[in-house]
């Protein structure tokens, strides 16, 4: 799973609040609210907060895996794997 604990950590690093993403920077709060619950974002978002806070990809999210999925990685023998979408509600 992708975490995004690290945007809010740079965000406090960098004296930088939602309040000013939201109202300066034109962000979605939608947005911040799906960073928030770890949900999925496009590319396109994680580019604009790297310009924003001027940071790298690695100062905003991180892979963690997610041993409740029961698969951790893909081996020969599980090519039909799919993986289950997640409820960002569920979060």
């Amino acid at each position: 799973m992708i975490s995004y604990s690290r945007l809010w950590e740079t965000m406090e690093r960098k004296s930088i609040t939602k309040y000013y993403l939201i109202h300066y920077c034109k962000v979605s709060s939608g947005q911040l609210n799906r960073l928030k619950r770890n949900c999925y974002v496009s590319t396109h978002t994680i580019e604009m907060l790297c310009s924003l806070l001027s940071c790298q990809v690695e100062d905003i999210m991180e892979y963690r895996p997610d041993y409740s999925a029961g698969i951790n990685r893909l081996s020969p023998d599980s090519s039909n794997y799919r993986p289950r979408k997640k409820n960002c509600k569920e979060a």
